[in-house]
């Protein structure tokens, strides 16, 4: 509770934003100067009903609009990097967990490259697609027990988790000495988050309850006796976010205009390091 309160201490407005995915209402972002961060308020207490639309993609494998098979056929060239990325590490017996694994691609890919995987996944559709692929993934983190992973990933899932702290800790429990731990965050320092304001899609409130910065992620997990090794771009975050953003701002894709503000905030980015997403390769101190 501790970390909460400092988290929530001497909070300023920042703007208001509304849900454009679920219930159409508005939460407040608030500003924290000491952790560059922001935090959407009030956090619903039926947070779980706010995922529930086809809308949420994540959790399906939908190609029905644009959007959809923009993101599924992009979906299929991160993979291949994000198995890139962990295959670079040092790893004596390969376990990886993934937090938050969705529809069970990433893991499905690891598998088939000769790691040992387990997943947290707390959508039960999302489960049941992924366990058609052949992944079982458990419900919860807190069933994992006694065991340790060489690479523990979460991609786009801190966002959205409610007890932060305590959350960290399990994780850097779970996590084997000489492991890494791969974050993947939108960042509310980028031109496409200045830009497109509070239609920025990725503040997707209330979902997400956190809005991280570089400094924000280094302050927290310095706390917990944890350093960040690296930090990689995602460079095809820009170009989604803005077709979503376009979207909120206008009712229409306008992907003439997306394109151009995605491309405008990765060319920006490679002076200020500001990329739309960020990943975060971290280790125990």
């Amino acid at each position: 509770m501790g970390r909460k309160r400092e988290l929530h201490k001497g909070l300023e407005p920042f703007l208001n934003c509304k849900d454009y995915t679920v219930s159409g209402e508005t939460y407040e972002v608030m500003f924290n100067p000491d952790y560059d961060m922001l935090i959407t308020s009030p956090v619903p207490v039926d947070l779980e009903n706010y995922y529930k639309s086809e809308d949420y993609i994540s959790h399906t494998d939908s190609k029905k609009s644009m959007l959809d098979k923009v993101y599924q056929s992009v979906k299929n060239y991160t993979l291949k990097r994000k198995l890139s990325l962990i295959n670079s590490f040092d790893t004596e017996s390969k376990n990886i967990l993934d937090v938050g694994a969705g529809t069970g691609d990433f893991l499905k890919i690891c598998a088939a490259n000769n790691w040992n995987v387990l997943g947290v996944e707390p959508s039960s559709d999302a489960r049941n697609i992924a366990k058609e692929k052949g992944v079982v993934l458990k419900e919860d983190l807190l069933e994992i027990e006694n065991q340790k992973f060489d690479v523990i990933t979460l991609w786009h899932v801190l966002e959205h988790v409610e007890m932060l702290s305590d959350y960290i800790s399990k994780l850097k429990e779970l996590l084997s000495d000489n492991g890494r731990l791969v974050i993947a965050v939108p960042n509310h320092k980028s031109y496409d988050a200045k830009y497109y304001k509070e239609f920025w899609a990725a503040f997707d409130v209330p979902r997400h309850l956190w809005h991280f910065s570089q400094t924000s992620i280094h302050k927290i997990f310095s706390t917990e006796e944890m350093i960040v090794e690296k930090t990689i771009p995602m460079k095809f975050d820009s170009y989604y976010v803005s077709l979503l953003s376009e979207k909120y701002k206008t009712g229409k894709m306008n992907p003439v205009k997306a394109l151009y503000r995605g491309f405008t905030s990765n060319l920006k980015a490679r002076t200020s390091s500001e990329y739309s997403s960020l990943i975060y390769v971290i280790k125990k101190h």
